[in-house]
């Protein structure tokens, strides 16, 4: 590719190279570039990408993207902004896959992962499309799975992905997007048909610091989407609608002043139902996924697929079909008159609408198992910690993803925020142990949540990651069990 193809929408401040130059790949690690490659000096959380271009010129760049002059003699472009550039060279490179499908963008602190499952069932059975998907638990190119990193992957990857997807027949692509993306320009240059907007809660303020800072990353999405699906009922949809750049679709399970409504919920421990009400239509809507927040989600997905031009009724029939998602108020098999569930609820609010929806439905004592993860925002700790007394009967406090922090150091963090003492809630610091600890002591009825790793089957403990899958862990102590 030549570097005048590359260049198509960059804002340039100096070039100092033909335009001509052919381009081998693109990329954005020196420890990766070779012969010809165009490398973009972006700055990263640990290190400037500036003090790599003499690495990525010994290695044969062709050319450097940069913010500033290079001080060693290579051919060079400067632009205003490296992350901004690369996801434009990016899209570029890959020739815009994205423009040859239908993106949908999920935004929020919980329910995103849930809700782009549901929205790929939905498409795939009613617009009968092949659907990629992006997110937390993995992507997927139809019915392959991929392994992934992040929720957003860097946007080089992310476009490299879309290629991929657009080239084996996906029309559609749902996708998470986190506000990590939005703020480190990993999705810039991609219209999205729709964006929707699940809820905003305490989380990422180690990265974003104010409430008000991480709802303003959020609100990013509503400036790249053709279609906007809003949470009516949650505070800061305010903020979300602001500068928005799309038509709006508030969606409401409270009652509030909105285009889609739930009404007649009804919770169960098999999941929820309700009647749905969109302007002069209306139609009955069931979800085999218990909890309040499945209303949400459920609505979310409908908001979704009427923006995209389907009926409540071919909504609401999808949905009656829909699954559960792995890691999600997932049921794990036991040996006994008890229920394991895992969930990845690793926020506050996330915890409480979890232990919300078990309480309203359990016959016997609500068990949590949860911990928090280190290197991550501190301030949630005692939080977690107060909910987990408030809405558990009894409480498991252990080690989550612990990472370069001390494990109990976080665990004496969560009690700060517990004041009904140990009678109340046992700490038991390997995470393992903790969960045979809560099978071998469960009492008849008993519903266990273990909750924070939900899809995760490892532990990061300092730097390295360790193979720890909690069904596993189950499946193996009950065997176990078996034979004493």
């Amino acid at each position: 590719m030549k570097l005048k193809d590359l260049l198509k929408d960059i804002d340039v401040i100096e070039l100092n190279a033909s335009s001509e130059i052919e381009v081998g790949e693109l990329t954005y690690d020196s420890r990766i570039t070779k012969n010809g490659d165009a490398f973009v000096a972006i700055t990263g959380f640990a290190a400037d990408g500036y003090s790599y271009i003499p690495d990525a010129v010994e290695k044969g760049a062709s050319v450097i993207f940069c913010e500033k002059k290079p001080q060693v003699d290579v051919p060079y472009v400067i632009v205003p902004d490296c992350r901004y550039a690369l996801a434009i060279l990016s899209r570029n490179y890959f020739n815009n896959p994205a423009s040859e499908m239908k993106i949908i963008g999920i935004t929020g602190t919980n329910g995103k992962t849930t809700t782009t499952y549901l929205l790929k069932h939905l498409i795939e059975t009613k617009l009968n499309a092949k659907v990629g998907l992006v997110g937390t638990n993995g992507n997927m190119i139809g019915d392959e799975f991929i392994h992934t990193e992040r929720t957003t992957p860097e946007s080089f990857e992310l476009q490299k992905l879309f290629r991929q997807m657009s080239d084996a027949g996906c029309t559609y692509v749902v996708m998470e997007v986190s506000s990590h993306s939005l703020v480190l320009s990993r999705v810039a240059g991609i219209e999205f048909e729709v964006g929707l907007f699940t809820n905003l809660t305490q989380d990422h303020l180690d990265f974003h610091h104010t409430m008000e800072e991480y709802a303003a990353a959020k609100a990013k999405l509503f400036k790249m989407c053709r279609h906007g699906c809003i949470n009516a009922d949650d505070s800061w949809c305010y903020t979300m609608c602001a500068d928005a750049e799309c038509d709006i679709l508030g969606y409401s399970a409270d009652g509030k002043v909105a285009r889609l409504k739930a009404e007649d919920i009804k919770l169960s421990a098999a999941g929820v139902s309700f009647h749905a009400v969109y302007e002069k239509e209306n139609a009955q809507v069931s979800l085999a996924i218990p909890g309040k927040f499945s209303v949400y989600n459920a609505l979310g997905v409908i908001a979704a697929g009427l923006s995209l031009g389907l009926s409540l009724e071919e909504c609401a029939d999808a949905l009656s079909t829909a699954r559960g998602v792995k890691g999600r108020m997932e049921v794990v098999p036991t040996d006994g008159d008890y229920t394991i569930l895992i969930d990845y609820a690793h926020t506050p609010d996330a915890l409480e609408n979890a232990l919300k929806a078990l309480k309203s439905t359990e016959d016997g004592r609500l068990v949590v198992l949860f911990g928090c993860g280190g290197d991550r925002d501190r301030t949630k700790r005692p939080i977690m910690g107060a909910i987990a007394e408030k809405y558990a009967d009894f409480a498991i406090v252990t080690s989550d993803n612990p990472r370069t922090e001390d494990p109990q150091e976080i665990i004496n963090e969560i009690l700060a925020g517990m004041k009904s003492g140990e009678n109340q809630y046992k700490v038991i610091c390997d995470r393992v142990e903790a969960v045979q600890w809560a099978i071998d002591k469960h009492l008849p009825n008993d519903v266990i949540l273990l909750a924070g790793k939900g899809h995760e089957d490892y532990q990061v403990v300092g730097t390295e990651k360790h193979h720890l899958d909690e069904r596993e862990v189950i499946a193996e102590h009950i065997e176990k069990r078996k034979d004493r």
